[in-house]
């Protein structure tokens, strides 16, 4: 996969062995319907499977039974010396585990071959967080002017911070879904599950302008009840919703900034301010607690940073 990055997944799958497209696709389906994963996660899935049995036919398989622990190995050592990140590789061994239970389970397999795969451990960087100034900078950026655009802007930029929410969590929102009275937007996030989050006074007044004067001059016969639209009117892609920030914190001089990394700072900065733990976990929407203590580390490193700086004996 990584050597072929000319060739598109769809491409890779209608070149496979019949057994091995018809079990990529029932795999999906099993995914999607059966376990409910989210549209992303099922494109990574199937991504990396289409990957692994595009290098077992390279190995001489023709169909899923045919696959045992040497291609496996062979298949993330290949990755690995294409220079495949850590992580990287141990998203994929993930997919070729769940993969190969499923196919275990289905009688494609005669044993689960996956189990025997060692997970590559995932070196977990500490997330890039902006400071609070710098947030701040990066929320006046689109500045006052009255552009739909720029209102649409606001709102987003706002948001994404006041909330912590997911990129995709945002540009899923309806009109709907959003609480003014309370200050309180209704998410849904992975695996379907349901929260209500808070946000402030600053992402009210950008939310209330964009509402007023923006969205209607955007809104068109695709526009739905969607909160946040493109400039053709219909729903605000996460794509383009990435760009936005990336595109203002450059023009603001700020350090590369995405929707995860505003994610990552509100996080932070909640818990320097003083929030408890389980309380972020639940704004953001974390399964487990594990996932939040990273935020954590993040404030010890800086405590850490100003008790060099400042420390005399440091």
């Amino acid at each position: 996969m990584v050597k072929r990055k000319s060739r598109s997944i769809q491409a890779i799958h209608e070149g496979l062995p019949a057994p091995m497209r018809d079990a990529v696709d029932e795999f999906a389906r099993h995914l999607a319907t059966v376990e409910d994963r989210s549209v992303h996660t099922v494109r990574a899935y199937v991504g990396d499977v289409v990957s692994l049995l595009d290098h077992a036919a390279l190995m001489g398989s023709g169909a899923p039974g045919e696959i045992d622990i040497a291609v496996l190995r062979s298949w993330l050592a290949k990755l690995r010396t294409l220079g495949a990140a850590r992580a990287s590789l141990a998203r994929r061994a993930a997919s070729a585990r769940t993969f190969s239970a499923w196919a275990h389970r289905a009688g494609l397999l005669a044993t689960d071959v996956g189990a025997q795969l060692a997970n590559p451990k995932a070196h977990r960087e500490l997330p890039n967080v902006l400071r609070a100034d710098q947030a701040e900078t990066l929320m006046t950026a689109p500045g006052d002017d009255a552009d739909p655009v720029v209102l649409r802007d606001r709102v987003l930029l706002e948001l994404l911070y006041a909330t912590g929410i997911r990129v995709s969590e945002l540009c899923g929102l309806d009109i709907a879904d959003v609480d003014r009275g309370r200050r309180v937007v209704r998410v849904l996030g992975k695996g379907n599950k349901e929260r209500s989050v808070p946000y402030g006074v600053p992402a009210e007044k950008a939310l209330d302008v964009w509402l007023r004067r923006g969205r209607g001059a955007l809104a068109g016969p695709d526009s739905g009840d969607a909160l946040l639209l493109g400039a053709r009117g219909g729903r605000l892609q996460t794509t383009v919703a990435r760009r936005i920030v990336s595109g203002y914190a450059q023009a603001a001089g700020l350090p590369r900034t995405s929707p995860h990394g505003l994610r990552h700072s509100a996080a932070t900065h909640l818990l320097e301010g003083g929030a408890d733990l389980r309380a972020v976990q639940e704004l953001l929407g974390h399964s487990s607690l594990s996932s939040t203590q990273i935020y954590t580390h993040v404030t010890v490193e800086r405590l850490r940073a100003v008790y060099r700086q400042a420390h005399p004996r440091a």
